[in-house]
């Protein structure tokens, strides 16, 4: 007997068309060759920004599987607000399943052709796994694997799915920063940056340090995170989570288009972890429950409050050139402010540098200063002729002198927001998708980041926390 749910969002009536435990209704055909989504459990909001805008290739047509509760609400809250609102509404038509057998309902079904993961961490490499069995393609949030027995699971799904044609793929946005990508850019041009740095452990020659909020906006409104998001076991450390996008970066602007064999060409030096704490007010603030769940209590440091190893930092190797990361999290963003991105490549004739602090309100800036020993004048002529070059890319890119070295002076106007990042790496894979495979460097990126992660994890664990 068919089972029809439904759903009540803020006031509003959603009506979810439910697939069926019969789930005959499923099998409606769309073209083949549209892409159809599948969004498996979503935990996490990236899953609705997936979906903040509409693609010529993909069904608007989306299949949900999700355990009946608030967070496959919260979504379609979130995409029912991009469907009704009042500019560049989307039209997305969401087909919900929820039950207990949600993933066996999934893998029978195969409604779609691509699964969209994003929610617990720790569930990513069974629904990954459980995807490329069923024989569909898989979109997946970072982290695609929290700890070590993760990414062996993660490294048999690659094999797996390059054996079966399908593609897995992990959402990579801060790629498409049109800050990181010009910094890319200078970084690459021998003329003014020069070779870059090997560097050592005590001195890097990239540093990239990050700083995220758990009470944030998104899309006009505030993050709810949920129930699980603070247990170490299932979201995973801070070390495996955002450490993904810092580590790519890394490797696309030092290594473009590199295939990189992490057994060879990587070595993980040192991991470290230290927690920020969570009282219960705040743990309430953030995820709309009255007070720790039971799985959280037995880990209350002394002062009743949660020790939360959201935090680490991680130095590497890779092809002799050292690395070295940092996360940290606070829980509320203060006044003005933001998440924020420090970003160092060490070159020999110029450093390329991103900072975002008080100095620049918040707000990324680029810049270029000269090396130890360089002569200035050429090097500032270099510079002005390579951006007078990527002006045709960037429209009013101009240099400022600041201090020894120069601003990269970014229009406003062509700094687009995170948000808008997942709808160019979407397009990407569906570029690969139409292509039929993913660049052996693609996978080599995924395969090596994750590797690094989750040996500096093994590291931390063996050191004291902080």
């Amino acid at each position: 007997m068919a089972k029809k749910l439904l759903l009540s969002v803020s006031g509003l009536c959603l009506i979810a068309v439910l697939l069926s435990c019969a789930r005959d209704a499923t099998k409606e055909a769309s073209p083949k060759s549209k892409v159809r989504l599948i969004v498996l459990n979503p935990g996490h909001y990236h899953a609705a920004l997936v979906q903040k805008t509409m693609y010529d290739r993909v069904d608007p047509a989306v299949r949900v599987y999700a355990p009946d509760g608030p967070e496959v609400r919260e979504y379609l809250e979130r995409i029912h607000s991009f469907n009704t609102r009042p500019e560049d509404p989307t039209r997305w038509q969401e087909h919900v399943y929820t039950g207990p057998d949600y993933l066996e309902a999934m893998r029978d079904d195969k409604a779609g052709n691509v699964v969209v993961i994003s929610g617990n961490n720790w569930k990513k490499t069974e629904y990954i796994t459980a995807a490329i069995d069923a024989g569909l393609n898989v979109f997946s949030d970072k982290p695609m694997c929290i700890d070590a027995a993760g990414f062996a699971v993660l490294e048999r799904a690659f094999a797996a799915a390059g054996a079966k044609g399908l593609l897995l793929y992990d959402i990579m946005t801060e790629r498409f920063n049109r800050l990181c990508m010009l910094q890319k850019r200078l970084v690459l041009d021998k003329d003014v940056f020069g070779k870059l740095q090997r560097g050592s452990a005590a001195e890097p020659a990239v540093v990239k340090e990050s700083v995220h909020h758990f009470f944030k906006y998104i899309s006009g409104k505030p993050v709810r995170r949920p129930t699980w998001y603070f247990d170490t076991s299932q979201q995973g450390e801070g070390l495996v989570d955002v450490t993904t996008h810092l580590i790519d970066l890394v490797t696309w602007t030092c290594f473009p288009e590199q295939v990189i064999d992490y057994r060879d060409d990587v070595t993980v030096i040192s991991g470290r972890h230290w927690p920020t704490t969570i009282a219960k007010s705040q743990y309430a603030k953030v995820t709309g429950a009255p007070d720790f769940p039971d799985f959280l209590k037995g880990k209350f440091n002394d002062d009743a409050v949660l020790p939360y190893l959201c935090n680490g930092e991680i130095v590497y190797a890779m092809k002799g050139v050292h690395v070295k990361l940092a996360v940290t999290w606070e829980f509320e963003v203060p006044s003005g402010a933001g998440d924020t991105h420090h970003s160092l490549f060490r070159g020999t004739r110029s450093h390329m540098i991103i900072r975002q602090g008080a100095e620049q309100n918040y707000r990324p800036q680029l810049y270029v200063e000269p090396a130890a020993g360089v002569e200035v004048p050429p090097l500032r002529r270099a510079l002005e002729k390579t951006v007078a070059r990527l002006q045709s890319e960037y429209p009013g890119l101009a240099i400022e002198s600041h201090g020894a070295g120069w601003h990269v002076v970014v229009p406003p106007e062509l700094l687009v927001g995170h948000e808008a990042h997942f709808r160019t790496v979407m397009e990407k894979y569906l570029q690969y998708l139409s292509e039929g495979k993913l660049p052996d460097w693609e996978i080599a990126f995924m395969t090596s980041k994750y590797y690094i992660t989750t040996t500096a994890l093994e590291m931390a664990k063996r050191g004291p926390a902080r």
